[in-house]
This record gives structure tokens, sequence and C-alpha cells, in this order.
């Protein structure tokens, strides 16, 4: 049986210009720079689903509790990342599971 983290941490992002999407790439990948997540990573979608074109970036983390995602949220290179980022997208729509 494999482990399993505590919550898994998606957020979905569409950029205002799609010029901007590196740019939110790399802002992104700032949070991969915290140390509180057990996996991260940022993606660009690939855009292969023909009914939805919404999503251009995505964010997937694990962590083991809540108590790490907090911590990860409190990080200074958070806020960061949200600064350079929220300027640059339309749709930011996160879950938690």
């Amino acid at each position: 049986m494999t482990h399993r983290p505590t919550l898994r941490h998606i957020v979905f992002f569409s950029a205002r210009d799609k010029g901007d999407i590196p740019k939110i790439v790399e802002g992104l990948s700032l949070l991969g720079k915290i140390p509180h997540s057990s996996h991260f990573e940022v993606c660009r979608n690939t855009q292969s689903d023909a009914l939805s074109a919404e999503v251009d970036v995505v964010v997937y983390a694990e962590f083991e509790s809540a108590e790490a995602m907090a911590a990860y949220k409190a990080d200074p290179i958070y806020q960061k990342s949200i600064d350079i980022v929220r300027p640059l997208r339309e749709l930011r729509i996160a879950a938690d599971i």
C-alpha cells in the first residue's frame, strides 16, 4: 500500500493575457522554494481537452498535514508569488483534497 499525503492542493489559473503565461509560471515556480510541501509542481495546461480551454497553468502540491500547508502559506515567498501572479491572472480556482 502506498502512502498518501494528508492534503493535496490543486490550483488552476488562467491568464488575462496569454502572453503572460510564462511570467505566471515563473511567479508560481517560486512556491517550489518553500520547504513545507512533500511534492510540488507547476505545469502549463496542454489544452488537449477540446471542451475546456479556460485553464492555462496548474499548481499541484502535497502536504503531510494541515499545519505544513499553513506554514507554506505563511512563508514570505508565498506572498511574493501572489504579488507577481495576481495582476496577471484572470481565474484562480483552488481545491484541497
